[in-house]
């Protein structure tokens, strides 16, 4: 099993969607995009596949609650959560627009 991992962006400029989205399909995964407003949240879950999540604008922080970590994500970054961690996430103040796509366990 994959452990999970972020990548911090590390450029001033605000990462460009056709270019996260170019990145994702050379990795062999297709994205959607969606947004959430201020303050959601979503409760602890898992899935049963493996997540990639670029941040295009806002924040987001995705908590682990099995390890006691929490994560922020700002525009650019990226995490891969494998399948089976169980994780949450509340959206920051100014809402979060993100792409993310799906990988099958194999």
């Amino acid at each position: 099993m994959s452990t999970f991992s972020v990548r911090k962006w590390s450029h001033d400029h605000p990462p460009a969607p056709q270019a996260i989205e170019e990145n994702m399909r050379a990795e062999g995964v297709a994205c959607y995009r969606w947004s959430n407003d201020p303050g959601d949240i979503y409760g602890a879950h898992d899935h049963t596949y493996d997540k990639i999540i670029y941040v295009l604008q806002g924040s987001i922080t995705f908590g682990l609650p099995q390890r006691g970590e929490k994560i922020v994500l700002g525009a650019g970054d990226r995490l891969y959560l494998p399948a089976g961690i169980t994780h949450d996430a509340v959206v920051g103040r100014e809402g979060v627009v993100c792409l993310e796509g799906h990988r099958p366990v194999r």
